[in-house]
């Protein structure tokens, strides 16, 4: 039989927002593979897995996680952690590699899946849904997120404000990723399109450093690298007045 590769969202930081099947395929694996960085700093995913699994069974795999500049580093350790994740696969027939939030969202996991298929095509790759930094912070705050006929627009700032101002001036729900960099921006887009008086903000959601507050207290310092921002979409006409 070929051997599994499982991608395991585990959410974004609350251990008990890992569902029952992400803790029952990290618990199954022979072996559970979470991303460090070159620093070698414990990350959310790995502290979130060590709630579940011993930490003997953990394998910490480096990722050029923010590198965004320098193509060449980022495809060498991309190819490097294939390589070490093909190594346990020929070893072992489960290997989980556990991911913050969803596996199929703005994962690591998606090129770590690419890489190996091409090294060891015979893999079964599979996934298990998470609970993404939207739907964490919709709840902690009350946001919500989508009614009606309202379309849903995610959103990563990584592609530049511009990308933000085109979604804010839509008719839908913007949810705003990895913007902690840029916030002067994002403050000045809600503002410009009418939306910072019920945009929220959240960071380090489940975390003992959770910081949630209205957007319109940001006063454009730079914030934690994976912030989440829900702008909703504006609500006239009452209860199902998108219908």
């Amino acid at each position: 039989m070929s051997s599994r590769l499982i991608g395991v969202g585990v959410g974004p930081g609350d251990p008990e927002l890992v569902t029952v099947k992400g803790v029952d395929a990290l618990r199954a694996a022979d072996v559970v593979v979470v991303p460090v960085m070159d620093g070698g700093e414990r990350g959310r995913a790995e502290a979130t897995v060590l709630h579940y699994v011993p930490a003997e069974k953990v394998v910490r795999v480096v990722f050029a996680l923010n590198e965004r500049a320098d193509r060449a580093r980022r495809e060498a350790a991309w190819d490097a952690a294939g390589r070490r994740v093909a190594a346990l696969l020929s070893a072992h027939r489960a290997v989980a590699f556990a991911t913050i939030g969803d596996p199929n969202v703005y994962s690591t996991f998606t090129y770590l899946a690419q890489t190996v298929a091409g090294l060891a095509p015979e893999t079964v790759v599979e996934t298990v849904p998470g609970i993404t930094a939207m739907q964490d912070l919709a709840a902690r705050s009350g946001a919500v997120l989508a009614e009606g006929t309202e379309p849903l627009v995610l959103v990563p700032v990584t592609a530049g404000a511009g990308v933000l101002k085109d979604a804010l001036n839509g008719p839908g729900t913007v949810v705003a990723y990895k913007f902690g960099r840029q916030a002067r921006e994002v403050v000045e887009a809600l503002r410009d399109s009418g939306r910072l008086r019920d945009a929220v903000w959240g960071s380090a959601l489940g975390l003992a450093e959770e910081s949630i507050r209205p957007a319109a207290e940001l006063d454009g310092t730079a914030q934690p690298y994976l912030s989440t921002l829900i702008a909703p979409a504006p609500r006239e006409g009452g209860r199902g007045g998108k219908l």
